[in-house]
């Protein structure tokens, strides 16, 4: 299954795409503690999926973090990605790669898009209006409908 029908599944579940409430509905614990250079991570311990986000970043960057690693425990729930990252057993470019799928998809819905459609904003401003790194806006995966409304600079 595609990250985003993945994505809109949860949505239309959760009546939500706020990650903190799917979260807390997907009984997900969410700490905010000073992770120094770290963003955040996802980890289980004991079966209980656990986000760890850094405290002392943005509100934009704290949700966009919080939707990331939400993927994680949706795409990857066996993962344990801080011990890939200090192992490196494998790659995890692929994993980190569909984490921010996810984010972005969650955080930018279709349906939200909807305003934007003539304003002639690049889908890069619109990321960043909604908390996602403009970097990350390639990923948003647009319909052939929406693809003629947004320029990608």
């Amino acid at each position: 299954m595609r990250i985003k029908q993945i994505v809109n599944k949860l949505i239309k579940k959760h009546g939500t795409n706020d990650p903190f409430l799917i979260a807390d509905q997907r009984h997900v614990l969410v700490y905010d503690r000073p992770l120094g250079g770290i963003l955040g991570f996802f980890t289980a311990n004991r079966h209980i999926p656990m986000i760890y986000l850094n405290a002392d970043v943005t509100e934009p960057v704290h949700r966009f973090v919080c939707a990331h690693e939400l993927g994680h425990s949706v795409l990857h729930p066996h993962l344990n990605t801080p011990f890939l990252r200090q192992n490196t057993l494998f790659s995890i470019d692929r994993v980190e790669r569909e984490a921010n799928t996810f984010g972005v998809e969650l955080l930018m819905p279709d349906n939200e898009l909807y305003e934007y459609r003539e304003s002639g904003i690049t889908i890069h401003e619109v990321a960043t209006i909604y908390g996602i790194p403009p970097e990350l806006s390639e990923l948003k995966s647009l319909d052939t409908y929406w693809q003629p409304l947004f320029f990608y600079n």
